[in-house]
């Protein structure tokens, strides 16, 4: 496939961002983590993204969590992008801010405070310091050898939760749409000036509430996916957790159709949720993605792509022991993470 900068992934099979708590607490990558993704590479995948990255200091998350917000950490991320870069794939870095979701250590922050005084509502300075922090990171993701990022506005992070109508800040950040899609077309905008055009800048988006994930609409998602288009991203990526269940809002029509009859056709439409078989694959593919990113089977199956798609083999599905999850490269923390799952991990 390719993209509208004119790059092109050698497949249309993408190992989608996961949370795995593999890297170091102090940001930079571990050997867990380039293991991880090298099997994926290896196992014929053609984009690899990374897990979530922060990229400032009070976007920390979650423990062992990688991150992309200072040089000192550009190194572990330049040795990433060649080990990946030898299987002929793409290496994507998913950057992102926690926002009212960060760790109390790191200050947390969103469009607005939370009732029980945990997270304040950022100021004018916040806001303007995250835009230049996004930039930044992207800038030296580029300088380290990592081919683009991926904008993470879903599942309720910083960008996310400014999206949200529960934003409803009264200046120039909250309130209508068009206010509240303006801290992600900003950065958007900052990333692209700070880059060279052959990098490949797309972003992700939750197309509806799902779970804790809130105040989130179809019609205005694909009005924000349509006014990134006008500012040349490289490709839209839909996160729908089931991608085999239509829209909650238009119940006779799956989120992809809907997204691709408003797209140009030129933006790339990138799906993800559930995606197990080469049936489901293919299923997105016709209702209008270019391209199809792997979670939870991808996890299961290091080799997804020439397991399924070459040899029509049935894939690998949980509930794993720990020991076959380890011959699919994940390490102990990535493994005592997934036992969250129900029915993924059987000792």
């Amino acid at each position: 496939m390719r993209f509208p900068n004119g790059r092109a992934a050698p497949n249309r099979v993408w190992l989608a961002p996961m949370t795995n708590l593999q890297s170091h607490d102090d940001g930079s990558i571990s050997e867990a983590e380039i293991a991880w993704l090298k099997a994926r590479s290896r196992g014929g995948f053609g984009v690899i993204e990374s897990c979530a990255t922060h990229v400032h200091l009070d976007g920390h998350a979650w423990k062992g969590q990688l991150g992309c917000f200072d040089d000192a950490l550009m190194p572990g991320w330049a040795r990433l992008a060649d080990t990946i870069h030898e299987d002929g794939a793409l290496l994507l870095a998913q950057l992102f801010h926690g926002g009212e979701r960060a760790s109390l250590s790191a200050d947390p922050w969103s469009c607005t405070s939370s009732d029980n005084g945990r997270v304040r509502a950022g100021s004018e300075q916040n806001i303007e310091r995250v835009i230049e922090d996004f930039g930044q990171a992207a800038l030296r993701l580029e300088k380290a050898g990592v081919d683009g990022v991926e904008l993470h506005g879903a599942h309720g992070y910083l960008l996310c939760q400014f999206l949200s109508s529960h934003n409803q800040r009264d200046d120039q950040w909250g309130g209508s749409l068009e206010n509240r899609a303006r801290l992600l077309l900003r950065v958007f905008e900052r990333v692209k000036e700070l880059v060279s055009p052959k990098f490949i800048v797309g972003v992700r988006l939750s197309p509806e509430d799902f779970k804790a994930t809130k105040g989130l609409d179809i019609d205005e998602s694909i009005q924000t996916a349509l006014w990134l288009s006008e500012r040349d991203v490289d490709f839209i990526h839909i996160s729908l957790w089931d991608a085999q269940a239509n829209s909650q809002k238009y119940p006779e029509e799956h989120p992809c159709s809907r997204f691709r009859k408003a797209l140009p056709p030129e933006v790339p439409l990138i799906s993800a949720g559930n995606i197990w078989t080469a049936a489901d694959f293919e299923g997105q593919l016709a209702l209008g993605a270019d391209a199809v990113a792997l979670g939870r089977s991808a996890i299961a199956n290091a080799d997804w792509p020439s397991r399924v798609l070459e040899k029509a083999k049935e894939p690998r599905r949980p509930p794993m022991s720990p020991l076959d999850l380890e011959e699919q490269a994940l390490s102990k923390p990535f493994i005592e993470y997934m036992k969250r799952w129900p029915g993924f991990v059987q000792d």
